[in-house]
């Protein structure tokens, strides 16, 4: 595989882990699963799940800087 290629691979993996995490935390911790009548419903609840997943974090990054 050309290098240039190799680099791209491996700059889009570095993204696409970080991503994918999010998303897994978010179906994992809330069970997100979206099954309603309306897109301003469906919306909403992705919304308050993405709210839920940055305050959880948050709080884990500021133990975490607490400890140091």
């Amino acid at each position: 595989m050309p290098r240039h290629i190799q680099r791209s691979n491996a700059a889009q993996s570095v993204i696409r882990s970080r991503i994918e995490h999010v998303f897994a935390d978010q179906q994992s911790q809330t069970g997100l699963f979206i099954r309603t009548v309306g897109i301003e419903r469906a919306t909403t609840r992705i919304g308050l799940a993405k709210i839920v997943y940055n305050m959880r974090r948050f709080l884990f990054l500021k133990r975490v800087s607490a400890a140091a």
